[in-house]
């Protein structure tokens, strides 16, 4: 289990653009990773936007942002071209990440119950060690709180 103000387990995946998303090339920068139900509906698709949008207010900050769902990489590689989204996003149809992050859960859909993914955000520092999570996420002014908080990390972990 994930605690906060510790290093995380370094994970790699399959992502977009034909890659292997390894945590551990992302040392040195900031790492946000957005956990989110599913490719093309609309909060996923209102919370892949919003991040777009600020990606260079990221950047700036030295952050790599990922989302992560269990959709295919044929999935994500049409949603993140229709949506022109400028990360990755990691397929994980398996599960094993969204595991790792403790994201799986009941959830109530039309009085049924099934397993999803419940919208989470984690924030990773440069040196590996998780500062901060959101759960439960609301997603309107969700990716500007975590642009805050990237804000409020360490002035060294942010480019010069």
């Amino acid at each position: 289990m994930l605690e906060l103000n510790q290093p995380i387990i370094h994970f790699s995946a399959p992502s977009t653009s034909d890659k292997i998303f390894n945590s551990t090339d992302c040392l040195g920068s900031n790492l946000v990773v957005y956990f989110y139900p599913k490719d093309n509906t609309p909060g996923c698709t209102t919370e892949s936007h919003n991040f777009r949008d600020l990606y260079p207010q990221f950047q700036d900050l030295n952050t790599i942002i990922v989302g992560v769902s269990r959709d295919s990489l044929r999935s994500h590689e049409n949603f993140k071209t229709k949506h022109q989204l400028p990360f990755e996003l990691i397929a994980d149809p398996d599960e094993r990440l969204c595991r790792t992050f403790d994201v799986i859960k009941l959830k109530t859909l039309y009085g049924k119950q099934h397993l999803g993914i419940e919208r989470s955000t984690f924030l990773i520092d440069a040196a590996g060690v998780l500062r901060r999570e959101w759960r439960k996420v609301r997603v309107p002014g969700h990716a500007e709180m975590v642009l805050m908080a990237v804000q409020s990390l360490p002035s060294f972990t942010k480019n010069e």
